[in-house]
This record gives C-alpha cells, structure tokens and sequence, in this order.
C-alpha cells in the first residue's frame, strides 16, 4: 500500500493546477488580504495571524476536497478498475487515497505559514508552529473524506463542480476567509458549527497560546464520523457498478 501512496503522492504534487491553486492560490489570497487596506498597529498584527491560520486552513480544505477530484477521474479513465485485480484488498485502496489526501494538504499549509514568518513577520514559539501544522493535518481529514465520497459518488465533472462549491461555502460559512464576529448572529451561530469554522479554531486556539476547546474537538468527531460514513457508502455503490 506504500508503494500506491507514493504513486499518487508524486501524481499529485506533479499536477501544475495543484501547484497553482491548491498551494498558490492561498498564499496570493492571504498576502491581498493583509496587504490591502489592513492598516497597522495591534490590530493590524492580530489580523495577519488570524488570516494566516484561517487561510492555511482553506489551503488544506482545497487539497483535501481535491483528492476525490483526483478519484473520480481515475474512475472515469478505469484506474479503479485495474486496481481492483492487483493484490491491494478494497480497504487499502481506500486508506491509500486516504493517506495520499493527508499527505499532499502539508505543502498548502506550509505555504502559508512560511509566507506568515517571512514576509509578515509573524513570531510564535516553536512548539506553536509545529502544533500548527500537525492540528491543521490531522484537522483536515474529514474534508479528505468528503472529497473521497463526492470523488466515489459521483462523475469527474460532477465532483469538480461539487467540490469547488463545497470548498467556496465551507470557507465563507465557517469564516475562513473572514471573522465571523463580522456576521449576522443567525449565521454566527450556524457558523460555530460547520466543521470549516472547527477546524480552524483548532489553529487559532494555538496561534492564540491555547489548546483547542473539548466542544472543537467533539463537533469535528461528529463531522468526521459523518464524511467516514459518506466515503463508506459511495465506495460501494461505485464498486457495485465497476
């Protein structure tokens, strides 16, 4: 099962739109938002630190929605077909692409957070950077999970479109790109609980010196065991009609 990770690893990385839009895209977006019209002073730093850990996690977010993108074009070309007469049993194909889904969201979320260091001058504890990142990884596998449902349900196009969308509603829902304290109160709280807004207060939490909070933690189990259930379910209606 190594050997088909590292296979789909080094497929994706060598993609040109990954390298453009999952790892480009929330670097571009992160130095507009606070570059543009952010102003200075305390605020100013608070924003940039905020926008970093939310936009590090719609880095993710993308990479992870876009390992089912990945899965149901190999559906479509018959790739799931082949695999499905090597030694490989169903389950480790699908942990494979699992794991390949984990692995590429690092370099979108180490992106971002370089861009913070470097060029923002962000400065946090060691132990802050790593928690970052390792959260921000293990935070992003239900999004991996959602991606391998649409990628297993659904067709090639299809699974662009429905990912694209779910990635733009995710991200604006749960505040990735802008603080929910701008919101309405209605959509506040619809927003404390999309596993989007969850998933990057697992970030804040830590950029902020904390740990995330007990109720965090739960509401993304919940998420988690949902999506699960969802991959389970369109894998084998899509095994069903290889």
């Amino acid at each position: 099962m190594l050997d088909y990770v590292r296979l789909e690893v080094r497929r994706t990385l060598r993609d040109k739109t990954f390298a453009i839009f999952g790892i480009g895209m929330p670097v571009v977006m992160y130095l507009l938002f606070t570059h543009v019209g952010a102003g200075s002073g305390p605020a100013a730093g608070e924003w940039r630190v905020s926008s970093m850990v939310g936009l590090a996690a719609y880095g993710a977010l993308g990479a992870a929605l876009g390992c089912g993108t990945g899965v149901a074009e190999d559906k479509s070309l018959g790739w799931l077909r082949q695999l499905r007469i090597t030694p490989l049993p169903p389950a480790q194909v699908v942990a494979g692409r699992g794991l390949t889904g984990s692995v590429t969201v690092l370099p979108a979320i180490g992106a971002v957070l370089l861009v913070g260091a470097l060029v923002n001058g962000i400065r946090m504890a060691a132990w802050q950077w790593a928690a970052l990142v390792v959260l921000l990884w293990l935070g992003s596998v239900p999004f991996t999970l959602l991606g391998l449902g649409n990628g297993y349900r659904l067709s090639s196009q299809a699974t662009g479109l429905v990912n694209t969308g779910c990635l733009l509603l995710l991200s604006i829902v749960g505040g990735l790109w802008f603080p929910i304290e701008a919101f309405p109160g209605w959509l506040r709280t619809l927003a404390s609980w999309t596993p989007a807004n969850r998933f990057a207060d697992l970030g804040q939490s830590i950029a902020q010196g904390g740990a995330p909070g007990l109720t965090t933690v739960a509401i993304l189990t919940v998420w988690l065991a949902l999506f699960g259930g969802y991959a389970v379910y369109a894998y084998r209606r899509a095994a069903r009609t290889l």
